[in-house]
């Protein structure tokens, strides 16, 4: 399984949320510089994102996209399957799946030995993402001694 640019940006982006800004409000500008980004590419990543329901927007110049959710109750696992669809290592490792209109479902299915193998290794993969939140890579950001950015937006001098 080799997972998409979308997926691997989409994780870098929630996490760059969560870490920098909690459950507030960030703009697409401030994820794009400090991630390395494409503003654009960010966008069209984050209307898949909105449209799973990992994030909610918010329009005017306080505006900007936020955490549907605590990052503690957003996994991994959200994240590539909104971005990917369900994990499944091989197409013939889901019964019946249909991708492009066409079933998939494998001629050799009642007598394969290998795609039980498959299937479970596809299960414990997804396990895992579904073990690991945005919270926990927050947590290994501080560990490792990472850098938050204070807002901009909500800094006053006086």
């Amino acid at each position: 399984m080799k997972l998409t640019t979308k997926t691997r940006y989409g994780v870098r982006a929630l996490f760059d949320m969560a870490y920098h800004a909690g459950t507030l409000s960030v703009q697409v500008k401030d994820i794009s510089r400090r991630q390395e980004i494409s503003p654009r590419y960010l966008e069209q990543i984050f209307q898949v994102l909105k449209k799973a329901g990992l994030l909610h927007s918010k329009r005017g110049p306080q505006g900007g996209y936020s955490l549907a959710r605590p990052p503690a109750e957003i996994t991994l696992l959200d994240i590539i399957t909104a971005t990917e669809g369900r994990i499944a290592l091989l197409d013939c490792s889901e019964e019946g799946v249909e991708k492009n209109g066409k079933a998939t479902a494998c001629e050799r299915m009642n007598h394969c030995v290998t795609q039980s193998l498959w299937a479970e290794a596809g299960q414990h993969l997804e396990a895992y993402f579904a073990s690991v939140t945005l919270k926990d890579i927050c947590d290994k950001a501080r560990a490792l001694g990472m850098e938050r950015e204070l807002d901009h937006r909500f800094m006053y001098f006086i």
